[in-house]
């Protein structure tokens, strides 16, 4: 059940000045590797290490084999990138996340090292397959903050684990993975991944069969989301039967030549033609965001589980001074709206005399905002001798803007009773 050739699309998005990704859609071996935003060279990380991984696109004869080459060829990629610095400094702390699989049959052998990451759309559902090397990650699987918290953390792009000059031994995930047919596999940086919430993505491999039409969809909803990193992305099928096989595709940065020959270490001495496409024209001098990798072995967790706790706290203060701003102004602005209630009169009745009351005639809830007005010098007028307009406008109570208004209306009433007599 080998999976055909898919789409495979790279974007520089709508902030970045240039693309830091590379991807190799072969026949055999799909890679996705995010060179490191704001590192020096992230382009040149992610180019060289997806064109030495081109090597091994081809047959094997078990699922076993692949992975084994699959993870020494990342790790020979990461030796290549820590003998290219040595020679070029201006590269110093490049780094590149790198998600893989080689197809061997019906089954995946996979490799994973950052936060790009791998999906399969079954049956309609979408699960993550591998897991991000982040340090939000990590709070996450401590229980320090939910899954939701991570999406919007603003430490969330901090990785622990890449290929690059930081690290001489990576550790890499790998596995094996059975595929089925109908799945639909997606490899992608985190400049979709974390930029299109999964609801999305579901909804866009739910209403789109067409795997090319796919893939664009989902390049469209990154740039409309805003797209601040590289987007890149594979999408690709099982399918039961040989697919023809046309030729492989790199795109992103792999797909423009480095104008160097990168040093290459004994350990991984390049087979003819390996890596002799990879040329960059000039090392820049240049001045780079700050890093975004930090060693699984620093204070660094420790740092941001504190940035945390005071994160926190600050929400807990902010919480109830707002509640306690809230508080005052629904006390304050009861108070100002009950005070004007009392500066209204109104002529209604009290055990059938008519009478004049202080405040509005409506109550909220049990709070009742009038009251009779008592040791008034007025005639007594019963609601029943009233004429009948009269009573009827009464008895739904006839408001006024002032006590002397109301006094005035029940003088009138009074009248209106001796003359119906």
């Amino acid at each position: 059940m080998p999976v055909s050739l898919g789409s495979v699309l790279s974007d520089v998005g709508k902030v970045r000045s240039n693309n830091q990704d590379s991807a190799y859609c072969g026949t055999r071996l799909f890679v996705v590797a995010d060179g490191m935003g704001g590192h020096a060279g992230g382009d040149v990380a992610s180019s060289i290490t997806v064109n030495q991984l081109t090597e091994l696109d081809r047959e094997y004869d078990s699922a076993e084999e692949a992975l084994e080459a699959l993870r020494s060829g990342m790790l020979e990629a990461n030796e290549v990138l820590a003998s290219t610095v040595a020679q070029y400094p201006e590269l110093s702390g490049m780094g590149t996340t790198c998600s893989a699989f080689i197809t061997v049959g019906n089954k995946l052998a996979m490799a994973h090292i950052g936060d790009s990451r791998i999906y399969v759309w079954r049956n309609k559902e979408l699960t993550q397959v591998t897991k991000d090397h982040t340090f939000v990650q990590k709070l996450v699987d401590s229980g320090r903050i939910t899954p939701e918290e991570a999406a919007v953390h603003p430490r969330r792009n901090v990785v622990m684990r890449v290929l690059g000059d930081v690290d001489l031994a990576p550790d890499i995930d790998v596995a094996i993975i059975e595929a089925r047919p109908g799945d639909r596999w997606l490899i992608c940086s985190d400049g979709l991944s974390g930029v299109v919430p999964e609801k999305q993505l579901v909804d866009i491999l739910t209403k789109t069969p067409n795997r090319d039409r796919a893939a664009n969809r989902l390049l469209q909803a990154a740039l409309d989301n805003g797209a601040p990193d590289n987007v890149t992305l594979l999408l690709l099928d099982s399918l039961v039967n040989e697919a023809t096989r046309p030729s492989p595709r790199l795109v992103g940065a792999a797909d423009n030549p480095l104008a160097f020959e990168p040093v290459v270490s004994k350990a991984a001495e390049p087979q003819p033609g390996r890596l002799a496409n990879l040329r960059m024209s000039s090392i820049r001098s240049r001045r780079f965001e700050p890093t975004q990798y930090e060693s699984a072995t620093s204070d660094y967790l420790e740092s941001i589980i504190n940035e945390d706790r005071v994160r926190a706290r600050r929400r807990r203060i902010a919480a109830t001074v707002l509640t306690v701003l809230v508080a005052g102004i629904v006390v304050v602005g009861g108070f100002l709206a009950y005070s004007w209630t009392q500066t209204q009169y109104f002529v209604g009745t009290s055990d059938g005399q008519v009478v004049v009351f202080q405040g509005i005639s409506q109550d909220i809830g049990p709070i009742t905002l009038h009251h009779e007005v008592e040791g008034l010098n007025l005639p007594q007028v019963n609601l029943d001798d009233l004429p009948y307009d009269s009573r009827v406008a009464v008895d739904a109570n006839i408001a006024f803007g002032s006590l002397s208004e109301a006094e005035t209306k029940v003088e009138e009433l009074a009248l209106e009773v001796t003359t119906n007599e």
